[in-house]
């Protein structure tokens, strides 16, 4: 059986690297231009030479996202950006407008992934693209089973897939809400989430209706995680992550968790497991659920009567070094912790290890409580062998 890709978000340098470190066989990421998050970091040419001069090194890929729908003013810029990403040697740019994709095959050597804002949803349209010239296409978040099943039989061309992540309530995330109530375009990377936002309801009288709580329609988020084995044995090239703005823990923890998934089915070992699927629900703050793919389409998927999301607060710090004599880890703070919390501490290359917070010392050697000051350097001892880019969270006990 074929090795499918795993394809991580990265918003920036750190987040590429982690990505990379943890699993994922490739990465997609911004460029200072024509991407679809306008309010990101995003990477500059410079970032984006280091990135993928970092990913290779580990024979990993980097894909650039050029997904906005261009405009007339934009059109004489296209090309001299095109040539620029070519010139930092990436792997692919995953774009949507028939111009950029066209510019693209004909006056460079750039590899042309299908955005998911094409909503390229049937086996013709996908024939179409490949035919262009299109080597990959990432296909509408709403296709389900038997569409991909009837895709891959009818058209030889890679093929990607979500399987985590936020979720659009429009088609592929053409969304004009944003655009119209708050202008915001979210075509051009200027989403305000409008689709999370609470509602009133008004009768045809236009009477407040009231309800117990506000009107939503916002989707749940994304958890392939039952249905990996079901998309490997379909023959999907890439799985994808979404979520370019997320933290380096939301993206270490995620690429982990699937990359064991993938590995154990195709080592033929997979078993469906459950804490994996924990640690991916401790993860987020919001529901998540396959969506489309098992063809369940009411209102398990989508939240009408409001929802909390409340701030995760699990991710504790970073391992920066380890001490192979001293048994001293040098951890930089991420949330408040303290003596006697009961913690877990994971990493890529080693299964999470229980601690229990000990003895803790800051910068100069004195013993302290509590860590509480942000990216505060201390140190604690443990016994078992951890390494750098290891991350540290609070051990989730089960009432």
């Amino acid at each position: 059986m074929d090795k499918v890709e795993l394809l991580a978000p990265a918003g920036d340098l750190e987040r590429l690297k982690y990505a990379c470190i943890y699993g994922a066989d490739a990465v997609y990421i911004g460029g200072p231009m024509l991407g679809l998050r306008a309010n990101a970091i995003n990477f500059s040419f410079e970032d984006i030479k280091q990135g993928v001069l970092f990913a290779h090194s580990l024979n990993k890929k980097v894909y650039v996202t050029v997904n906005i729908v261009i405009h007339n003013k934009e059109i004489k810029e296209v090309l001299n950006y095109l040539k620029k990403l070519e010139e930092c040697n990436i792997d692919a740019i995953i774009a949507s407008d028939p111009f950029i994709v066209k510019t693209a095959l004909e006056e460079t050597n750039l590899e042309v992934h299908l955005s998911t804002q094409a909503s390229t949803i049937n086996y013709e349209a996908c024939l179409f693209w490949k035919n262009l010239g299109v080597t990959r296409i990432v296909l509408g978040r709403e296709v389900n089973y038997k569409d991909i099943k009837m895709i891959k039989e009818k058209v030889d061309i890679e093929i990607e897939c979500f399987i985590h992540g936020a979720m659009c309530a429009s088609v592929s995330g053409r969304c004009a809400m944003s655009n119209s109530i708050t202008n915001r375009d979210a075509n051009r990377g200027g989403c305000s989430q409008i689709c999370r936002w609470d509602f009133d309801l008004y009768n045809e009288k236009e009477e407040k209706i009231e309800a117990e709580k506000p009107f939503t329609f916002c989707s749940k988020d994304l958890s392939m995680l039952k249905y990996i084995p079901d998309m490997i044995d379909l023959g999907i090239t890439s799985f994808k992550i979404e979520g370019r703005m997320r933290s380096i823990y939301y993206i270490a923890t995620i690429v982990n968790i699937y990359r064991k998934a993938i590995d154990e089915y195709l080592s033929g070992s997979y078993i469906y497991n459950e804490e994996y699927e924990k640690i991916l629900r401790n993860c987020a703050n919001r529901d998540a659920v396959p969506q489309f793919f098992n063809e369940i389409k009411d209102e398990s998927c989508s939240y009408y009567n409001g929802r909390e999301e409340i701030s995760n607060q699990d991710f504790l710090g970073i391992i920066i070094d380890y001490n192979t004599k001293t048994k001293e880890a040098t951890i930089e703070q991420r949330n408040y912790f303290k003596k006697t919390d009961q913690v877990e501490i994971f990493g890529p290359n080693h299964d999470i290890i229980n601690y229990v917070m000990s003895e803790i010392k800051d910068e100069n050697n004195e013993i302290i409580e509590v860590v509480r000051h942000p990216r505060q350097i201390v140190k604690i001892k443990i016994e078992q062998n951890v390494e750098k880019y290891d991350l540290i969270r609070i051990k989730k006990v089960d009432k």
